[in-house]
């Protein structure tokens, strides 16, 4: 009897798992608030606050044909969300149903009918038990996560391997049993209606739809050229007299945004050079009423470009902070410049006394000869710089240039009694040397000479400046 049900339920399973061809592609829907909806080529994506999708600008929708898909970025309040979340489940079902179904019914067909070959070829009962109510489990687990597909003949073989466990219960000689015919969970199956494909005349539609949603101005000008492209693509299946005052609509709106585009991108530019302007003057004030300013040109425009605005803004609130900083340095500098003037004045003498060694200091380094006049000249006048030097107080901004302009003096001296040195034995090396503190001398006074400079000119910006592009 165990053998003539197991043989029925391997027969069940034979039934209707024939694998039919792939279906076409699943068109998914995006339901406005205003009751119209929008073609999603693939799955709808929630992220954030935004609703992006692949919509096809063609009613050619077919696997593999050229879809013409455009990214399109709604903000999701304009989005029902409930309903095209529901739509979704139903798309996906009706795809799953016509063409994954049957392989993944084939596939668990053929796990249950190895597991009764299995209990054909068992002769212990208590193995054959366990192994037919593990299928039986595996079977009636599979309707709910399968959009309750082939339910009835998975139920019909359910009712066999029911009746074959409770005669495999008698045989291991269990002393009560029930025959526990467990109904399949039966899953609910997403019930909303399927719309039939866009024509071409609804595809352009919906494309200029998703153009007047989306808040975004390069998006929007993509959209209105895909539904040109579309109208003069389509234009034998379109009525020609929608399609005539559709087209010159499309094409008045592009210009607009054409238009727009070019009035943003001239008030970013002029926007940007004042403030620039501005920064440089340390102007904070000016920077400020500049924004106040930006914000009413962009309302007075109509606030059709809140993406270019925000840029802009977020560019001279840059600009207005640098100002600030620039500012702050300047009025640093302003209580610190007697100071630093006060320093200047006295290292002056020696800076004017070193700018006249540098052509002596120059021969040295270039080993082209010093006289021992020139080599003197250089040590007297090294001595007294260096007690004039040693006088000086520098400010605290200051110590390194001053410490500088030290190293460079003693440099100075070294490279004149390295040279005589030089001379006096014939020494190659020594020379050398002599050139290598010359150099070292000359360098050192540039540097220390180019910041005391530096600190005595009011605080400018850096040269370097990154230039602001529009977002578009």
């Amino acid at each position: 009897m165990t053998r003539r049900r197991v043989a029925g339920a391997l027969f069940a399973l034979c039934l209707g798992t024939t694998v039919s061809a792939q279906p076409e592609a699943t068109l998914f829907r995006v339901f406005l608030k205003d009751g119209s909806t929008l073609v999603s080529f693939g799955e709808v994506a929630r992220v954030g606050d935004r609703v992006v999708f692949s919509m096809p600008t063609t009613p050619n929708v077919s696997p593999g044909a050229d879809q013409g898909l455009h990214l399109v970025n709604l903000p999701a309040d304009k989005v029902d969300l409930d309903h095209t979340a529901r739509y979704a489940d139903s798309a996906r079902a009706s795809q799953y149903l016509a063409g994954q179904a049957v392989y993944d019914y084939a596939r668990i067909s053929n796990e249950v009918a190895d597991a009764l070959n299995q209990v054909a070829a068992t002769t212990d009962p208590a193995t054959r038990l366990a192994i037919v109510q593990k299928a039986r489990k595996t079977l009636s687990e599979w309707p709910p996560t399968h959009f309750n597909y082939k339910q009835d003949e998975v139920k019909q073989m359910l009712t066999m391997l029911d009746e074959a466990i409770a005669d495999l219960r008698v045989a291991v000689g269990a002393g009560r049993f029930d025959l526990n015919f467990v109904s399949v969970a039966t899953a609910p199956v997403p019930s909303e209606p399927l719309m039939p494909k866009p024509t071409a005349r609804e595809s352009i539609e919906q494309v200029l739809t998703a153009a007047r949603l989306t808040d975004s101005s390069a998006e929007r000008s993509s959209l209105l050229t895909a539904a040109m492209a579309g109208l003069a693509k389509n234009a034998d299946a379109l009525p020609s007299d929608w399609a005539a005052t559709t087209a010159a609509s499309t094409m008045a709106d592009i210009a607009r945004e054409t238009d727009t585009d070019r009035a943003y991108q001239t008030l970013t530019n002029t926007m940007l050079g004042l403030a620039k302007s501005r920064t440089r003057a340390a102007d904070v004030r000016g920077l400020a009423r500049l924004m106040d300013q930006i914000r009413a040109r962009d309302e007075a425009m109509g606030a059709k470009r809140p993406e270019a605005v925000n840029a802009l803004l977020d560019s001279v609130s840059v600009e207005l902070d640098s100002a600030r900083r620039l500012q702050l340095a300047r009025d640093q500098w302003a209580l610190r410049a007697p100071e630093y003037r006060a320093y200047r004045a006295s290292v002056f003498a020696s800076l004017t006394q070193f700018a006249q060694l540098k052509a002596p200091l120059e021969n040295i380094k270039a080993l082209a000869g010093s006289s021992p006049f020139a080599l003197s000249s250089i040590q007297r006048t090294v001595t007294v710089m260096r007690k004039n030097v040693a006088k000086a107080s520098p400010p605290d901004e200051l110590q390194e240039a001053h410490s500088l302009l030290v190293s460079a003096v003693e440099l100075a001296d070294s490279a004149a009694k390295i040279r005589r040195e030089a001379a006096l034995t014939a020494s190659m090396t020594r020379a050398w040397d002599a050139s290598a503190a010359a150099a070292g001398s000359l360098m050192l006074f540039a540097r220390a000479r180019s910041e005391i400079q530096d600190l005595l000119v009011l605080p400018q910006l850096p040269q370097e400046k990154t230039s602001i592009k529009s977002p578009r």
